[in-house]
């Protein structure tokens, strides 16, 4: 909702799909959070909306929401790159009892989706989500190194992000996604 109201307003915005290390001690909790432009700073700046003084009191958080920091909160291919790199374990990142490299490379995936204005709902499934890490083979791996790379590079890499969105079937938001939550598929609204 942000997001839209920002944009509204002619303040460039984006969700952004990753995870809060505020949520639960030791663990990065699936979430989504608004990225918008401050022109005056020149920098995109994390907002989550969603903590209002109850969750903030609740939760214990001790940095302004609405300048979220980016180790609190961890874009998707952040993750991705930390956990294959062996910086993070991936088992840390998810949520209920869902949680390893499969979800993160899913999050990956949304949130390029996010940033080619393809918003979609965190339990929306298509291409290359799978439902576990052995289906993350090599090719799939490199593939998702490359998306994350550029889901951190900038608005320089735009260009790229729109292109490798574009190029990949397995990358782009299809007209039918698979609803994990209604567990039926589901049709796109355009």
């Amino acid at each position: 909702m942000l997001c839209a109201i920002l944009r509204y307003q002619g303040i460039p915005a984006r969700p952004r799909c990753g995870f809060g290390a505020y949520f639960e001690p030791g663990k990065f909790i699936d979430h989504w959070v608004c990225e918008y432009w401050n022109a005056s700073e020149s920098r995109w700046i994390l907002v989550d909306a969603q903590l209002d003084a109850v969750q903030r009191k609740a939760f214990n958080v001790d940095f302004n929401p609405l300048d979220t920091p980016r180790d609190r909160f961890i874009i998707a291919g952040d993750a991705w790159n930390q956990c294959r790199s062996g910086r993070a374990d991936a088992g840390r990142f998810g949520i209920f009892d869902m949680h390893g490299m499969w979800f993160l490379a899913a999050n990956v995936v949304r949130d390029l989706a996010s940033l080619n204005r393809m918003e979609m709902l965190p339990w929306d499934v298509w291409g290359l989500m799978g439902m576990n890490d052995a289906a993350l083979t090599g090719e799939k791996k490199a593939l998702l190194d490359r998306v994350a790379g550029l889901t951190l590079a900038g608005d320089g890499a735009f260009a790229e992000v729109r292109a490798i969105y574009e190029s990949d079937d397995r990358l782009r938001v299809p007209p039918v996604v698979f609803n994990a939550i209604r567990n039926a598929p589901e049709q796109v609204a355009s």
